[in-house]
């Protein structure tokens, strides 16, 4: 459970580290699940390939709804005690992604904070960063910006169009955030943070759920946001009956083309993959997510 002192650092820093919060059993199913949905054997095919060689997977999209593991994981008590904590009692999951980081590839994340890409009527939301691997600098662990949660929503566009990333980021104020394997990164939904290519031999394999508070409602319909309400499910409390709406102007993620994930659009490859090819993928606008 997170202490009272532990929320404070949340709330003051917009992010929160708690190590051992899985085993190394759970651990090692949730490697082991991996290792099941990457087999040749699985006719299913759930991820998305580095660009730099084309067969290392980067991300396996929604892997709550492709393993039980993953899907008790999301749904673990101790994990929910301290999203709990953290966002309130009424709990709903919004979504998962598995971050894959292969070892001497590992695509760059670029600064970003999440909420751009589904902006809601509040901004009780966060992701869990559960590490499947130590997560060091060397293989490039999430680097946060303390405090940067409190600035509001910046822009993310290029050249007038939506592309995931933002400019000008005191990088000097930048934090690494090391987390050893079983240990959980909790990240609230406008911290500023990136990571590097992973420069190791090793890999950084995080499963991230996503979660928000149920008062908490989308504001922005655009297919690669509204694809996660079909999925959306209450975990603990109440369903809300109204929504808090917090006062300000939000700006909305219209890119100039649709895609896939938060790889193609800050790298702008989504404005030349034919969408056609997309779908072909298995990743097109309507199932992937940021």
């Amino acid at each position: 459970m997170i202490t009272d002192q532990q929320a404070r650092f949340y709330a003051d820093n917009g992010y929160l580290v708690v190590e051992n919060l899985f085993d190394r059993d759970q651990v090692g199913r949730a490697l082991a699940a991996i290792d099941q949905l990457l087999s040749p054997a699985n006719p299913d095919k759930p991820y998305e390939f580095e660009p730099q060689d084309g067969a290392t997977v980067r991300r396996i999209w929604s892997p709550t709804q492709k393993h039980a593991v993953f899907e008790q994981m999301a749904s673990d008590a101790t994990l929910l005690d301290c999203i709990e904590r953290l966002i309130g009692k009424d709990i709903l999951f919004h979504y998962s992604k598995l971050n894959m980081k292969g070892p001497k590839v590992g695509s760059v994340v670029e600064w970003h904070q999440d909420f751009s890409y589904y902006p809601h009527t509040n901004a009780d939301l966060l992701s869990a960063l559960v590490f499947l691997d130590d997560a060091r600098i060397e293989n490039g662990c999430l680097r946060v910006v303390p405090g940067s949660h409190k600035g509001g929503l910046r822009s993310h566009d290029v050249g007038g169009f939506f592309r995931g990333k933002v400019s000008g980021v005191d990088e000097a104020s930048a934090v690494p955030v090391e987390v050893p394997a079983g240990g959980v990164l909790f990240l609230h939904c406008l911290t500023l943070h990136a990571s590097a290519r992973n420069e190791s031999t090793l890999p950084r394999r995080t499963f991230l759920p996503a979660y928000r508070a149920a008062d908490a409602f989308p504001i922005y319909f655009g297919p690669h946001a509204a694809h996660n309400e079909p999925g959306i499910r209450l975990l603990r409390g109440e369903r809300a009956k109204v929504a808090r709406v917090e006062a300000g102007v939000h700006l909305l993620p219209i890119a100039e083309r649709e895609f896939g994930s938060l790889y193609e659009v800050q790298e702008g490859s989504h404005l030349r993959k034919d969408l056609s090819t997309m779908k072909t993928a298995g990743y097109a606008v309507a199932a992937a997510a940021h």
